[in-house]
């Protein structure tokens, strides 16, 4: 098992920035992509970038040029650097993982963190 845990989230008000963070835990696993979504009140969830496991990336048109994804390997750690912050990414951010489990055999699947509360104020 792979156990995902976000952190960074917050209040900041309209322009300003925050980093997020995901970091994965487990036993023998390899981490291919990784990415960052999110689900607002009453909104379904939405892909906001995506890195690979040889770093690139890629980015929802609503964050191009303010959000910056980047990871860690060495960590299993993934970042997302949010800049000039709006209203409307107010929303629950969550991190998932797409990993290889190695036991006896390889296994795949996608793991999911619990999510990190962003709220951005006018």
């Amino acid at each position: 098992q792979v156990q995902l845990v976000e952190s960074g989230g917050g209040l900041v008000q309209a322009g300003g920035s925050l980093r997020l963070s995901c970091g994965a835990s487990g036993r023998r696993f390899v981490i291919n992509r990784m990415a960052w979504y999110r689900q607002a009140p009453g909104k379904q969830r939405e892909l906001v970038a995506e890195i690979s496991s040889g770093s690139t990336t890629n980015y929802a048109n609503f964050v191009k040029g303010r959000f910056t994804i980047s990871r860690d390997n060495a960590k299993n750690t993934m970042y997302l650097q949010m800049n000039d912050l709006k209203v409307e990414d107010t929303a629950v951010y969550y991190c998932t993982a797409f990993v290889a489990l190695i036991t006896s055999s390889i296994s795949t699947r996608d793991y999911w963190g619990q999510g990190t509360q962003v709220t951005v104020s006018s």
